[in-house]
């Protein structure tokens, strides 16, 4: 049987008004609003779809979810079982509060060595909260494994993975082999959405609980690489200006402040 891994993040709602979210620049946090709704970052929902895709195509394989995060980042994993995964492992840890992404890609690679290895690891392109899209490479090169970026569509083909990337005005076709890791575009397409049935459904299924004590992580690994120097909300400076004159006179000024600017 195939092993299928993907690694999801659990983020704030991408849909929620900006208004839903504060900036401490203290503590150099995002802090939502209370009863902001938390969702599977849509990137790692496409990768669930593709390792739901995988297995329509004839593959006999169990799909595992692994999200960091706190216990209701549980709620994450249910709705990748929702999708159709088989069963989850959350990791959760006071000491991953504030896990940079050297940290996370060190405590996911040591979930999936924790679970017997697999023959392919999915994960979104990028997290929707930050966008850094690092993490996903970074488990690849802990596992030593051949990455394969932005795949819009991905075919097992005995023991190598066929994956169409996206890259600019083309696509590309990498062939590589297995076990590997693939990160997942938005160009694969819309996820499917669970109906109510397989939400009950997925109650059942078994989601694991794993601490830092309960993975093979040494000290380098359960400490941050990264430090955040300011997060702020940019200020906004508006500036108007009318020019007096006549039309041809307001025109050459324009011409010269656009100049000024380097607009032209």
């Amino acid at each position: 049987m195939m092993h299928i891994v993907v690694c999801a993040k659990h983020v704030p709602d991408p849909e929620a008004a900006f208004s839903m979210f504060k900036v401490d620049e203290t503590a150099k946090r995002v802090v939502p609003a209370s009863g902001l709704p938390f969702v599977m970052s849509p990137f790692d929902e496409q990768a669930v779809e593709a390792a739901l895709r995988i297995r329509e195509q004839g593959m006999d394989a169990k799909i595992t979810i692994v999200t960091l995060g706190p216990e209701s980042a549980r709620n994450a994993i249910r709705h990748g079982l929702a999708m159709g995964a088989d069963e989850g492992v959350l990791l959760c840890d006071a000491g991953w509060e504030e896990a940079d992404a050297h940290m996370t890609a060190h405590a996911l690679a040591a979930a999936i060595r924790k679970l017997g290895m697999c023959d392919l690891v999915l994960a979104g392109r990028q997290s929707a909260d930050w966008d850094a899209g690092v993490v996903g490479a970074g488990v690849g090169e802990l596992l030593g494994l051949p990455v394969v970026s932005f795949a819009q569509d991905i075919r097992v083909q005995g023991n190598a993975v066929r994956v169409e990337r996206v890259v600019e005005d083309a696509t590309e076709v990498v062939d590589a082999a297995l076990p590997a890791l693939v990160t997942v575009s938005n160009e694969l397409g819309a996820a499917r959405k669970p109906n109510l049935r397989e939400t009950m459904r997925a109650a059942r299924k078994p989601v694991k609980t794993w601490g830092a004590g309960d993975l093979d992580l040494d000290a380098q690994a359960l400490s941050p690489r990264s430090r955040r120097e300011r997060l702020h909300v940019p200020v906004k400076k508006v500036r108007c200006e009318f020019i007096a004159g006549s039309v041809t006179e307001q025109a050459m000024a324009l011409a010269r402040h656009l100049h000024a600017e380097n607009l032209i």
